[in-house]
């Protein structure tokens, strides 16, 4: 079986399940394992946004959540996204249900029973106006999409420590690109989402709570082993054996521990099992060592629930062993 470095190109390898697995990628340890998938996350909608991640969630027809620059989220199911030369986003409109949120927390009167019939609004920069609720305003984007009505209500949050205006409410509005018309003043209030760009898209409603959207529950629950004062000293002797694995010093507790358990815990095989792997990865006290295979082998003669897990514990032993010298090599 090929041994190849673990990387981001591994998402594109195919792999039919069916079939004997044709390689195996490997890391050098856990940080190369983080760098990895940090790289990956890199690439994702929610770290990349933009148009991107609009067709992503145009794509997932379910309900996702697209936030602006400016920190405000919509969050509903979207539909379509206009964009302008260089394929940047200038407009995006959802269909059915939508809220509106900021920090994960639904905005006051912008539920999705509010916004029952979908949302829209434009992406992106207006040349400089002076705006004033109660003032009728117009607002020539860039993109040469235009907005004119009345200023109802201006709503501002701080956001990455600045205090910005993240939504504009406007009565008798209409918003146009060139001769398509984005929003007739007949359909009522038209509220302006503010941003220059969208920085994320994710699955979800930001504030799934308010949104409605339950997330499922588990039938099954968790077996909690009551625990005494005698399971109390075993999960101690486990917590030292960590310890030690761990930092990487303390080998020579190993003999005392064992020992503890042999004689206190004598039904316990995984304390035995973890001392031996720590010991064979740093190649030390082999007497020791014969001595706890010999203690899990008779183990697997007389108790059969646990003769498979023990064997296959000296297997994966044997095998990290051998992949970290190849993957070295």
């Amino acid at each position: 079986m090929k041994k190849l470095w673990y990387s981001v190109d591994a998402a594109n390898t195919a792999f039919d399940i069916t079939t004997k697995q044709p390689q195996l990628f490997v890391c050098r340890d856990f940080q190369h394992l983080t760098d990895v998938l940090e790289e990956f996350a890199s690439r994702m909608a929610f770290r990349v946004g933009g148009l991107e991640g609009i067709n992503k969630a145009i794509d997932c027809k379910h309900t996702t959540t697209c936030e602006y620059s400016s920190g405000l989220q919509v969050c509903g199911t979207f539909s379509e996204v206009l964009t302008a030369e260089g394929n940047t986003p200038i407009y995006l409109r959802t269909t059915g249900p939508t809220a509106l949120a900021f920090g994960n927390k639904q905005l006051d009167g912008h539920s999705r029973d509010y916004h029952a019939a979908g949302f829209g609004s434009p992406i992106g920069r207006w040349n400089p106006v002076q705006l004033r609720e109660g003032t009728n305003a117009r607002l020539e984007f860039e993109s040469g999409i235009v907005v004119s009505g009345r200023v109802e209500k201006i709503v501002r949050a701080r956001h990455i420590d600045q205090d910005r205006i993240i939504l504009i409410s406007f009565s008798n509005c209409t918003a146009k690109l060139g001769d398509r018309i984005l929003f007739d003043p007949s359909w009522g209030t038209f509220d302006m989402a503010v941003g220059e760009q969208i920085t994320s898209v994710f699955n979800g409603a930001a504030d799934k709570d308010s949104y409605q959207q339950v997330a499922l529950v588990p039938k099954e629950r968790t077996i909690k082993v009551p625990s005494d004062e005698n399971r109390r000293k075993l999960e101690n002797l486990y917590a030292q054996v960590r310890d030690i694995r761990e930092r990487k010093i303390g080998y020579e507790r190993l003999g005392e521990i064992w020992e503890t358990q042999q004689a206190e815990h004598p039904g316990d095989w995984l304390v035995s099992m973890e001392i031996f792997e720590i010991l064979d990865d740093a190649g030390e006290q082999n007497e020791l060592k014969q001595k706890i295979v010999t203690f899990l082998n008779q183990k697997k003669l007389t108790n059969k629930d646990v003769s498979t897990l023990i064997e296959w514990g000296f297997r994966l032993v044997t095998y990290h062993k051998t992949t970290l010298q190849t993957a070295a090599h």
